[in-house]
């Protein structure tokens, strides 16, 4: 079978891992790569032994022999780039999150069914043996009827910048869109959303903060305007709710894991344990994930391709399995998120309808993206 051959668009921190990533994965290799900063084009290429190098999007699009693109842009970039490369035959996998608004995504999502080409979204907490352990109780019927989930993240202090990693463009709404809830929120409700098979969202309420004191020449270069803590509380058609703390600063001890409650039981996702009662005594249970794991890779090998987004994407552009339904995870997800935005600025809950009808587009004009 010949090599999956891939453009990486965007070469800072982010595309590098991917690279780096694609480098273990069988099957596939990363043929082209582009990005406007050409020492950091010609460090990455040479660092990795990538001969084609282009600082056009549009040009390696087009004069690269290529089957899919990745873009490692920032999140109002997304949208562009993702729809123009779908638009010229190639299939997208993209970095988390899908783009800087629901608006965005969407159109994203309407750019893969009207092309026909695969578009799959980082969401790497899909892939854990955590969430893939939840998903097989919750589809044996172990927790019983589902009805409240949690969505927990936890860091004390640990913005991009202005607490000392990473680059400015993170903490700004013009080209991040967002700021906790875009950066890690996004895995943890997506996570959730996944395990519940996409429930559909009907209200929601929400509050964004940025408190915490930071560098003030920091906060300055950057423009630093986005969350540090995102708060909400999502209901669900059937019934069914979600509560999400996200944090990247924060005065308090560290969260407990995101949790699902159902009738028989309950999970908690990290540390993973499972919580019933049994002849009326409660109990609490530990699994061997590690076990667990073991068997995905002897007994049941067909399931190693779900060990990363990654490797998913190449065993499917092969044909060899089924992609995750990410596009739709995480555009839910995006309703969620803007939903706490919108929610924030208008102090008031919000309807799934309202979020539709009042999201706009952010993305970014880019002068390198058509050829």
């Amino acid at each position: 079978m010949e090599k999956i051959r891939i453009g990486v668009i965007g070469n800072g921190i982010i595309g590098e891992s991917h690279i780096s990533g694609y480098k273990g994965i069988g099957g596939c290799e990363v043929t082209a790569i582009c990005d406007i900063n050409e020492d950091r084009l010609n460090y990455i290429g040479d660092k990795y032994g990538i001969k084609a190098r282009y600082t056009h999007i549009g040009k390696m699009i087009a004069e690269a022999d290529l089957d899919s693109v990745d873009v490692c842009l920032h999140n109002n970039m997304h949208a562009p780039v993702s729809i123009y490369a779908m638009e010229q035959g190639k299939h997208v996998y993209c970095e988390k999150p899908m783009a800087g608004t629901y608006a965005d995504a969407l159109a994203m999502y309407d750019a893969m069914l009207n092309t026909g080409k695969k578009l799959h979204i980082q969401l790497g907490f899909l892939y854990s043996d955590e969430t893939r352990a939840a998903k097989r109780l919750i589809e044996n019927g172990r927790l019983g009827n589902i009805y409240h989930m949690r969505s927990y993240g936890f860091r004390r202090r640990g913005r991009p910048f202005v607490d000392g990693y990473a680059t400015k463009e993170f903490v700004n709404t013009e080209t991040s869109g967002g700021g906790a809830l875009f950066d890690m929120g996004v895995y943890h409700i997506s996570q959730l959303l996944y395990l519940m098979d996409t429930p559909e969202l009907e209200r929601i309420c929400g509050h964004t903060y940025a408190e915490l004191p930071m560098d003030e020449g920091r906060r300055a270069e950057s423009g630093y305007n986005v969350e540090e803590l995102g708060c909400g509380y999502a209901s669900f058609k059937g019934g069914l709710t979600m509560d999400i703390l996200e944090s990247w600063a924060i005065y308090a001890a560290p969260f407990p894991g995101s949790m699902i409650a159902g009738s028989k039981g309950g999970l908690t996702l990290t540390p993973f344990k499972y919580h019933t009662a049994i002849d009326d005594i409660q109990a609490d249970m530990t699994f061997d994930l590690g076990h667990f794991n073991y068997l995905n890779h002897t007994v049941y090998a067909e399931n190693a391709v779900y060990d990363n987004s990654q490797k998913l994407w190449i065993a499917a552009l092969q044909g060899q399995a089924e992609l995750y339904p990410t596009a739709k995870i995480a555009l839910d997800t995006q309703l969620i998120q803007e939903g706490i935005y919108m929610s924030n600025a208008l102090g008031r809950e919000v309807s799934a309808c309202e979020i539709k009808e009042m999201t706009k587009s952010k993305a970014l004009e880019i002068p390198n993206l058509k050829y």
